[in-house]
């Protein structure tokens, strides 16, 4: 089959998506489980799917081709914030990584989107005569990178934004005073690079409604520009075992990073609260933060043997935390979707959650599939925990509850079919403006 016939062809069957993540970690943060999942069902339903990638590098499925875009690393374990040796440097983009580092800025966003468009305008020009997996591209898809690199892609382009950043500045600098005001804010430079080239996007997937309006009023995307795009969860994998028994007075929680927007801190004040009543454990899934307010918290009530982090943990270990615990919490300040909300619900555990951002959107209203409390509020987090964990009627009927909501409104797969309508919409759109300067030159 010759070029052209096979372009014609995956035009019709399917499309060849670039998926950009500057950080593909699958153990944390939301990023690497969004691109390996997404990835995947893209790719069986027919789509060729290339994922370019900065360290650490995502886990990807079968039939997903992965291209690695080497960083610095910079803020690899153990020895984060590290001064590269001269023999490492390859070119300017490293230079400028370590220049921002080195005054107290978070390059990665930036950086990678270099390295991404240097990349796909190599392939670019070379696309005569590549083969069909080399790198040519219907659409462009970026996960939250926004950094500058991508105004010069020329291909069409499609961006996730699962909530605006700004919003995890606005929470941590609340909390912050004198120098660490400062340091902070220096952090969180890249969030105007993000509002400028964001606002220059013509197509933004967002995962809320929540989310699309803190991405107009951080962002300044319109929001006709968006296009909300629950993500979704492996409700095979993430399932109910009736043979494996729940433990009483077992909390579970997710906490990707401990910093103020998870509110772990007021989850530990709760439970401190809870266990004055009755006995009660916190498995938290996750890492200690040292120093951390949680951690400070945790001495300070003396819940040492009342709290364990389990580090990182596989998926099969996930699913097996969450059908052993009696109850799952989500105690976020907010959260522009929550996929431990939706893994939660798919095992059937009963659910409590702040309302803070689109957690209602997910959860659904009070006392259906969740019990839902102010965000902050340690004394309301503790009496809706103590309520199901006295009732036994009350957490199964939330976990069924729990449990049919994300089969029918949650799952990879129709996130991925949505998302390839946007795709197509953005092929379509590049195509007619394409036209139309050629009919004006």
């Amino acid at each position: 089959m010759g070029r052209l016939a096979e372009q014609r062809r995956l035009r019709v069957d399917g499309l060849r998506v670039g998926l950009l993540t500057y950080r593909g970690n699958p153990f944390s943060g939301g990023q690497g489980i969004y691109v390996r999942n997404l990835s995947r069902e893209l790719a069986r339903a027919g789509h060729q799917v290339t994922v370019l990638a900065g360290p650490p590098y995502p886990v990807l499925d079968e039939g997903v081709r992965l291209v690695r875009l080497p960083s610095l690393d910079l803020y690899r374990e153990p020895d984060p914030f590290r001064v590269p040796r001269r023999e490492e440097y390859r070119d300017w983009i490293d230079l400028l990584e370590v220049g921002v580092m080195m005054t107290a800025g978070f390059p990665e966003p930036l950086t990678f989107s270099l390295r991404a468009r240097r990349w796909l305008a190599r392939t670019g020009r070379h696309a005569a005569t590549c083969p069909p997996d080399c790198g040519h591209f219907d659409v462009v898809h970026d996960n939250q990178c926004l950094g500058y690199g991508l105004l010069g892609v020329r291909q069409p382009l499609v961006a996730t934004v699962h909530h605006p950043i700004q919003v995890d500045r606005d929470i941590e600098l609340a909390e912050a005073t004198g120098f660490r005001r400062i340091s902070l804010r220096r952090w969180y430079g890249f969030t105007t690079m993000q509002r400028r080239v964001a606002r220059r996007l013509r197509h933004v997937i967002t995962v809320s409604e929540a989310s699309a309006a803190q991405v107009t009023a951080h962002l300044g995307v319109p929001r006709q520009r968006q296009t909300v795009v629950p993500v979704g969860t492996d409700t095979d994998l993430f399932s109910p075992d009736p043979a494996v028994p729940r433990v009483p007075g077992r909390v579970v929680t997710t906490a990707s990073a401990d910093v103020p927007l998870k509110g772990l801190a007021v989850l530990v004040e709760a439970i401190a609260k809870v266990r004055t009543e009755r006995p009660v454990e916190l498995v938290v899934i996750g890492t200690a933060r040292s120093g951390g307010a949680a951690a400070e918290l945790i001495d300070r009530y003396g819940l040492a043997d009342a709290v364990r982090f389990t580090g990182r943990v596989s998926d099969a270990e996930l699913v097996d935390h969450l059908r052993r615990a009696q109850l799952a919490v989500v105690p976020s300040l907010f959260e522009g979707f929550s996929l431990p909300a939706i893994e939660a619900m798919a095992c059937a555990t009963p659910l409590v959650v702040t309302t803070g951002g689109a957690l209602p959107e997910v959860a659904g209203p009070d006392g259906h599939a969740a019990l839902l409390v102010p965000p902050g509020d340690a004394q309301a987090l503790a009496a809706a925990i103590g309520r199901v964990l006295d009732d036994p009627e009350l957490g199964a009927r939330l976990g069924a509850a729990g449990r049919a909501r994300v089969v029918t409104r949650f799952t990879w797969r129709a996130a991925a079919d949505r998302t390839a309508e946007v795709y197509r919409q953005a092929i379509a759109e590049h195509a007619r403006r394409g036209a139309r300067g050629r009919t004006e030159a």
